[in-house]
């Protein structure tokens, strides 16, 4: 089996050792072998980066600009393989893997039309006869790391911004799911972009994102993980006074009020607490319900589940797919065990389940009768599990929605102006949606959250430019 390298300084390179990429939804399926790469390697790549940092920190913008639109485009035109591939190494459908596909693709084109919308301000000075510009500057050398939920979309959102305004890259994917990120990075390096500017490092954390959180040469870091590792990032971002970008977990609620539409409800929560195998960091885990439609609510809900089918990514007809890998299946079953024992009542799913071909496959869960201080209501548990509280009235659904270590997204069902408005403005999260999903975002706008789930600038749209460049004030006495 061909073993897909790491890209290090304008060359492809094997790495210290080697892993096995296994399709979740049949482990006997390999998808590929994959290089790993050393501590060595690691700092070679950040070395590579720093050097080629000042010519392209000075490129011109039609370059990067282009690079960009050849990545976009590559990607488009290869949609359906690189669907594929993404449904078979993370096991979310084809139709959602294809779609995270086209995502990123929409990512590079809008970053390579960044590349030509750079602008400063020219100010008058306090001090008559001078001229004051303000400008962005590339930050430098970006390192990387990405998670696996979202193989390629989550890679190219960070990515695409860091080329377009001018800064170098090293690249760690997540070792579970190399795949799609390697595809992507062999695109990005097809389509032009000079020695050292972009670097691939695979491997592990504790050796390849060892390397880059404790390299001196790193100039800034965007992550995506992890609370406990967000921290570690954190702390060693700190001893090296660099700029850092976290993105983390999320409890996320989704509010039904008495006055919302039974059928727009239930296929919100579905699609936001179960569609992409509930492994989405906005996944809508919280269902705060208000009593008068609580019953309704629960018995449409658990009608709707029992005619999802839970099979094989890549099979037609599927709606939820397998969870990632055996570790992931262990923590979502250690959960499901953990509500029943705090005393919610399972009335759906939480079964594994066996198919034509071996692998992780889950039932989705539903807890009701649960409290807000039921470990399944404050601990992510990034699975196809979702409970139900019963709350009074608005008033108490505000409350317990916002009774969260997290604030990433949040959503409301109502067809309530009133209540929807106080809900967007009092929500304390991010991101809101009334009367949708609260797993749904656009590229072209920003993405990030509040408290334990976020910290530092905002990622996509317009707004990446504040993690991805620097300000730089200039005075001139002509």
């Amino acid at each position: 089996m061909t073993l897909h390298q790491n890209f290090i300084a304008g060359s492809w390179i094997d790495g210290a050792d080697a892993g096995e990429n296994i399709n979740p939804s049949d482990t006997g399926d390999v998808v590929g072998r994959y290089a790993r790469a050393s501590r060595e390697q690691a700092e070679q790549a950040i070395a590579a980066a720093k050097a080629a940092f000042p010519a392209w920190s000075r490129s011109g913008i039609q370059q990067r600009h282009d690079i960009l639109k050849k990545v976009s485009d590559e990607i488009i035109a290869r949609k359906d393989e690189l669907g594929r591939l993404l449904a078979r190494e993370e096991g979310k459908t084809l139709p959602e893997a294809t779609g995270e596909v086209l995502r990123a693709a929409q990512i590079f084109d809008f970053f390579s039309g960044e590349t030509l919308r750079l602008s400063g301000e020219k100010l008058p000075s306090t001090r008559p006869g001078i001229e004051v510009e303000l400008t962005r500057e590339p930050v430098g050398v970006i390192g990387i790391i990405t998670p696996w939920n979202f193989p390629i979309a989550i890679p190219a959102w960070k990515i695409a911004p860091a080329l377009a305004y001018g800064n170098c890259v090293v690249f760690k994917p997540a070792d579970l799911v190399p795949g799609s990120a390697w595809a992507l990075a062999d695109i990005i390096i097809r389509a032009g972009v000079p020695e050292g500017v972009f670097n691939l490092v695979m491997g592990r954390g504790s050796v390849v994102g060892d390397a880059i959180l404790n390299s001196p040469g790193i100039d800034a870091i965007t992550f995506t993980g992890s609370v406990g590792t967000g921290k570690k990032v954190a702390a060693a971002c700190v001893e090296h006074m660099r700029k850092f970008q976290l993105e983390m977990g999320g409890k996320n609620p989704l509010v039904v009020l008495d006055d919302a539409d039974l059928a727009v409800a239930v296929e919100v929560a579905v699609n936001g607490a179960y569609f992409s195998t509930g492994q989405r960091c906005t996944a809508s885990s919280r269902l705060v319900v208000t009593e008068g439609i609580h019953d309704k609510f629960v018995a449409a809900m658990a009608e709707r589940l029992k005619g999802l089918v839970v099979d094989d990514a890549l099979k037609s007809g599927t709606h939820i797919g397998p969870v990632v890998d055996q570790s992931q299946l262990d923590q979502d079953s250690s959960y499901i065990d953990i509500g029943r024992k705090e005393g919610a009542k399972l009335v759906w799913g939480g079964d594994r389940l066996n198919r034509e071909k071996p692998g992780f496959y889950l039932q989705p869960a539903l807890f009701t009768e649960t409290t807000a201080d039921m470990r399944i209501n404050r601990e992510e548990i990034f699975g196809p599990v979702a409970s139900v509280m019963r709350v009074k009235d608005y008033d108490e659904a505000l409350a317990a929605a916002n009774d969260t270590p997290f604030g990433l997204s949040s959503g409301i069902c109502t067809t309530s102006l009133k209540h929807a408005s106080h809900f967007k403005r009092n929500s304390e999260a991010g991101m809101v949606m009334v009367n949708l999903p609260t797993a749904g975002v656009d590229y072209h706008v920003p993405f990030g959250g509040r408290k334990a789930s976020s910290f530092g600038p905002r990622e996509q749209g317009r707004y990446a430019a504040e993690f991805f460049t620097i300000v730089k004030t200039a005075y001139t006495l002509p």
